[in-house]
């Protein structure tokens, strides 16, 4: 990781106490921005397109505190671009037109504008799409900001217009950094023993503007003399440092030990490694979305009804919040530990997506294709076609593979839970299928 700053920040003679410390180490420059060299260093990115001289539409996508609303603000200046800034919160259509208005008014006097919207995928689809006019024609260059994923929350017409670009969280050492260039800029230093130096990096998790308004709070807090151990900062400040880092190996430990403990069947591990991780302060939903995974992934057609109790508690949490909602996925996790087990559907899945992607693009028999124009029944689209409902037992035996590929065989279902019944189906079918090739 780079240094904090790359050059001495202008930041230094500030003396303005009054304001926020977050605010008066806002960087000035491009350069003094830490942490984002994939961005902004010699080879990143926005280096590039400024070298270039062309700015497009851009979304920045990152979690809070990584520098997003500061990066806009400086590309506007090294880019000769007049700066607005709205917040999709606070802003709705009129405000939209208000600022479109202006831009245009800038640009007949020859001045280009940059819109920084914080918080964008929270515009609806309207509003969003109020964005492409603007955006074609040149009004503004526009600059999205989000910690959601755009590709879920963006409209793709705004997305095929703009680029992403990923801010990154702040590592250990970018956040000590902080700390080191805050203690120079106040000519003091914090009230930390080494142990609560660390535990405040893990209090701020990755997020630059966190630590230091933390920073500020232990100084405010402190008496003369006064120094702080690990212990005794949590309790000044209020506040618990996670039991591990999200960003880093101790929630990909703590994630895999969840999932492990719940394909073992295992309800009272997996109960346990779901409250580490609520505890830690982890974003439920993530936890929901994974209950799903492992409801499709380990669970399957063994009983099916899993993943719609998985689905439902993470509805419900999405719906109820904590503390309420937590219960819903502590349900979803001990039904999925006590479920029955089957990977069948998973294998089946990945083997079937591999044949795809090695066989090509293979045409089906033409037997299943519709003919709904008298040139395509000339070709024999749909002749021999076996209307299953009007077959004995409601199946025909049908081969509805490609010709060239032959019938494959994908899903074997294990003799566990509803995948017991569906074995039998599937195992009569065959011997259905076999009679019936006999007899043709």
């Amino acid at each position: 990781m780079a240094d904090l700053f790359k050059e001495k920040s202008s930041t230094d003679t500030n003396a303005d106490t009054s304001r926020p410390l977050a605010d008066r180490m806002r960087p000035k420059s491009l350069v003094e921005v830490v942490g984002q060299d994939h961005l902004l260093g010699q080879e990143g990115v926005l280096s590039r397109m400024l070298s270039s001289g062309s700015l497009g539409s851009l979304v920045f996508w990152g979690p809070p505190g990584t520098g997003k609303t500061t990066v806009a603000r400086l590309l506007a200046d090294e880019s000769e671009h007049h700066f607005e800034q709205i917040s999709a919160i606070f802003s709705g259509v009129a405000d939209l037109k208000k600022v479109f208005d202006g831009a245009r008014h800038r640009a007949g006097n020859g001045v280009k504008t940059l819109l920084f919207v914080d918080e964008i995928h929270r515009f609806n689809k309207a509003q969003q799409d109020s964005f492409l006019p603007v955006m074609e024609d040149g009004t503004i260059t526009l600059v999205g900001a989000t910690t959601e994923n755009p590709s879920f929350e963006l409209n793709a017409a705004v997305l095929s217009r703009a680029r992403v670009l990923t801010f990154h969280a702040h590592d250990e050492t970018s956040l000590l950094a902080l700390l080191d260039r805050a203690e120079e800029l106040e000519e003091k230093t914090l009230p930390l023993d080494e142990e609560a130096r660390q535990v405040l990096v893990r209090m701020a998790d990755g997020d630059g503007r966190a630590i230091l308004t933390l920073a500020e709070e232990a100084w405010r807090a402190a008496r003369p003399d006064e120094m702080f151990d690990a212990k005794t900062l949590q309790e000044v400040l209020q506040r618990r440092a996670p039991i591990y880092d999200k960003g880093a190996d101790g929630h990909y430990n703590l994630i895999s030990a969840l999932h492990k403990a719940v394909r073992g069947s295992d309800p009272d591990a997996a109960l346990y490694y779901l409250a580490r991780m609520m505890d830690a302060g982890e974003d439920p939903l993530f936890l929901g979305r994974r209950l799903v995974r492992m409801a499709s992934e380990d669970i399957g057609m063994a009983d099916p009804q899993a993943l719609v109790v998985a689905n439902a508690a993470k509805d419900t949490y999405d719906y109820l919040g904590s503390p309420e909602g937590e219960l819903a996925l502590a349900q979803a996790c001990v039904y999925l530990a006590t479920a029955p087990k089957s990977n069948s559907l998973y294998v089946a899945f990945k083997t079937a997506m591999r044949v795809a992607k090695d066989a090509g693009s293979l045409p089906p028999p033409k037997h299943i294709l519709n003919a709904p124009t008298e040139l395509m029944k000339e070709e024999g689209y749909g002749t021999g076609y076996l209307y299953d409902h009007d077959q004995p037992d409601a199946f025909s035996g049908q081969d509805y593979f490609p010709e060239r590929l032959g019938r494959q065989k994908f899903y074997d279902p294990v003799d566990r839970g509803f995948e017991r019944d569906i074995r039998k189906r599937v195992d009569y079918w065959a011997k259905l299928r076999a009679e019936r090739e006999k007899r043709s």
